[in-house]
């Protein structure tokens, strides 16, 4: 039986280089804009969560930018908790929450699709988080336009 000859690995070691950037830092012009989109389930993979905190830093970089939540993606937008709203039933379940009021205190805007909320999730206006703006389902297709028309960075988030 071969021997392993290195000794375990410790609270604190690097196991990459994390401190090397390859690409120059981007930021955004002045006026520039950013939409990321979401047709995802909350809590259904790490996407969620993941392009939220890509939301955040597209914000912090200096892009106005706007969160659209449509489809299953108004999942991500509702109020959660238990045994009560607000209230965290393990370490992370309040992620995605938590994510969107950073965003939206940092100055994003977050809209979510009416049709999905109701029609599909079976939810109203008033589970969104607060400062959500709820919106028409025509207007899905043209905050996407408007976006493109000013030229905007888009990134979908789309889950089957």
């Amino acid at each position: 039986m071969p021997t392993v000859s290195k000794a375990a690995h410790q609270k604190g070691d690097f196991f990459v280089d994390y401190e090397e950037k390859v690409f120059e830092d981007v930021k955004a012009e002045p006026g520039e804009k950013a939409l990321v989109t979401f047709h995802t389930v909350a809590f259904e993979g790490s996407i969620g969560l993941v392009n939220m905190l890509q939301a955040t830093r597209l914000l912090r970089k200096g892009f106005d930018t706007s969160v659209l939540l449509y489809g299953p993606g108004v999942t991500l937008g509702v109020q959660r908790g238990f045994p009560t709203l607000g209230d965290e039933a393990f370490p992370g379940h309040m992620a995605i929450n938590n994510q969107i009021t950073k965003f939206m205190g940092e100055g994003g805007k977050v809209y979510a699709c009416r049709f999905a909320l109701q029609a599909l999730y079976g939810h109203g206006e008033p589970s969104l988080i607060e400062g959500i703006t709820p919106i028409n389902p025509l207007d899905v297709l043209d905050l996407v336009l408007l976006h493109r028309r000013d030229n905007a960075f888009i990134l979908d988030t789309w889950t089957l």
